[in-house]
């Protein structure tokens, strides 16, 4: 644990929560951490600043008094050992992540902020690469309100940046990697009809209305088990072109003789 008068070079921290929690210094995986110290680093990190003490003691200890609250967090804060207490710069008002850490979601974070920029329109490097940071959870297995909140608002995003990176590569006539983010979007909320709606429009695109016939009658069978409700007229509209069989009518949805 470093304070704000430290002025010795830091060593190099990587801080993941996207997937799940990993610490790594120096490109070494540092051992299992007691599991309040990884609900602290959590918490500096989805916070992506510094916290003040109180706002810490009551975020991580929500049913203790104020009091006993602020013990916790100052014996947790003692008991930080190796890359763990590198990460952390303490004062006296607050908390917060040294500058040698490097968070995970902090990257994903911008490149899905570059992909939704109404005024951009350039692709990143890999698109592989783009699409496994933008099909991983934050923190899936922690249920505490402050991780729910944060791991939303990250889905939400990243859910519009698949959406984004998947009708650049279509334009771009890159369809694989175009369906492969469109996918990705689908297995992170198969419930999102825009999801399947850029799916069905880059097979049309690519000239296979039948995959987009398909594509529609897996995302209606989805609504009706799951909602019990049917494709808006918007989705529907997708299966409307010259030569196309309505979806209630096609061949494998009629009842065998």
């Amino acid at each position: 644990m470093r304070s704000d008068s430290d002025s010795a070079p830091a060593p190099s921290i990587r801080l993941s929560v996207l997937g799940t929690f990993s610490l790594t210094r120096d490109g070494q995986a540092v051992p299992t951490l007691a599991m309040e110290a990884q609900h602290l680093l959590g918490l500096l990190a989805l916070r992506g600043r510094a916290v003040t003490r109180r706002s810490l003691a009551g975020t991580l200890w929500p049913e203790s008094t104020e009091a006993h609250a602020h013990a916790s967090l100052r014996s947790a804060l003692f008991r930080l050992s190796g890359a763990a207490q590198d990460a952390v710069v303490v004062s006296d008002v607050d908390v917060r992540l040294s500058d040698a850490v490097v968070v995970d979601l902090d990257e994903a974070r911008r490149l899905a902020h570059d992909l939704v920029a109404a005024d951009s329109a350039a692709l990143p490097r890999s698109s592989a690469h783009a699409i496994e940071v933008l099909s991983r959870d934050c923190l899936p297995d922690w249920y505490e309100d402050w991780v729910l909140v944060e791991a939303e608002e990250w889905r939400q995003l990243r859910l519009h940046a698949l959406d984004a990176l998947a009708v650049r590569l279509a334009a771009a006539g890159r369809y694989a990697e175009a369906l492969g983010a469109a996918l990705a979007a689908v297995r992170a909320d198969p419930l999102r009809e825009t999801a399947w709606a850029t799916v069905m429009r880059i097979h049309i695109a690519e000239g296979n209305p039948s995959e987009a016939i398909r594509a529609f009658r897996q995302c209606e069978r989805l609504l009706a088990s799951e909602l019990g409700i049917t494709p808006t007229p918007a989705l529907r509209a997708l299966t409307e072109f010259p030569g196309a069989v309505e979806p209630s009518e096609a061949p494998e949805d009629r009842p065998r003789l």
